[in-house]
């Protein structure tokens, strides 16, 4: 299998299940979506809605394929989502934290691209 396919797959899985574990049956009544472009390699969960008056449109979690590579371009979560990626079968070096300067890049121990 060609290795950004299973990488889509992995990510698929994996923000579908982190989406179910982490927000399910929010009782707020703020939606949770999961929306995916599997062909141009984009996927985020994306939460939107209204709560105590407020009207909520957030992204925690925002990931691209690009040139074979995962970028992670959003992690407002409390979790180390690279870790997760690794933990579900993507190794570090082909996953880059975009949300990180490129100079420090080289020092999160993940790809410095």
């Amino acid at each position: 299998m060609d290795k950004t396919l299973k990488y889509k797959e992995i990510i698929v899985s994996f923000l579908i299940s982190y989406a179910e574990s982490t927000y399910g049956q929010d009782p707020s009544g703020i939606e949770t979506k999961v929306i995916t472009d599997i062909d141009n390699g984009h996927f985020q969960i994306f939460r939107v809605g209204w709560h105590d008056n407020k009207h909520v449109h957030y992204t925690p979690i925002h990931i691209d394929i690009k040139a074979d590579k995962v970028w992670i371009q959003v992690n407002n979560t409390e979790q180390q989502l690279g870790d997760l990626l690794v933990a579900h079968g993507i190794p570090k070096q082909d996953i880059v934290l975009g949300f990180q300067q490129k100079e420090l890049r080289a020092l999160t121990g993940f790809a410095a691209v």
